[in-house]
């Protein structure tokens, strides 16, 4: 199967992989047994490229892609390539991924143009804040004028 690294920090996972010998660790693969790439949600299936998607970028940490059901007219989603289910799910260990989301969505925004006229950021948190996929995801609109309240 694989080594059991369930419910550990991304410190104690990368220890425990260590001492079985595991070597150099992917970052993509830090607290995952083989398998568990990006989990068991669409996104996972999305960054094991088994499902097609339009890729606007990616890295070892995150990816990057056009969202199917567009809110505006430019719509990216940013996805961590570790599953974290939600923004309340995380653990302090999850604070360098998480800022990491937040530098790819400005870089992404910028990268498709969005940096002269602003874009709005949105992470949707369990089913009362309309989180669909149970993958932490940084929503990036832009393109128009975005109204307020947003809900």
């Amino acid at each position: 199967a694989g080594i059991p690294c369930v419910g550990l920090t991304t410190s104690q996972t990368v220890e425990t992989l260590r001492e079985a010998g595991a070597g150099l660790i992917a970052p993509n693969y830090v607290g995952l047994v083989p398998g568990e790439i990006g989990g068991d949600t669409i996104f996972g299936k999305i960054i094991r490229k088994e499902i097609p998607s339009n890729i606007e970028y990616e890295d070892d940490y995150c990816l990057a892609f056009h969202d199917i059901s567009p809110a505006a007219p430019v719509h990216i989603l940013v996805i961590p390539k570790k599953p974290i289910a939600g923004i309340s799910r995380a653990v302090d260990d999850d604070a360098a991924i998480l800022g990491r989301l937040l530098i790819t969505a400005r870089n992404v925004a910028k990268k498709v143009g969005l940096s002269e006229g602003g874009y709005r950021l949105v992470i949707n948190d369990g089913p009362d804040g309309a989180q669909t996929v149970p993958h932490i995801h940084v929503h990036i609109l832009g393109g128009r004028q975005m109204g307020w309240p947003p809900g």
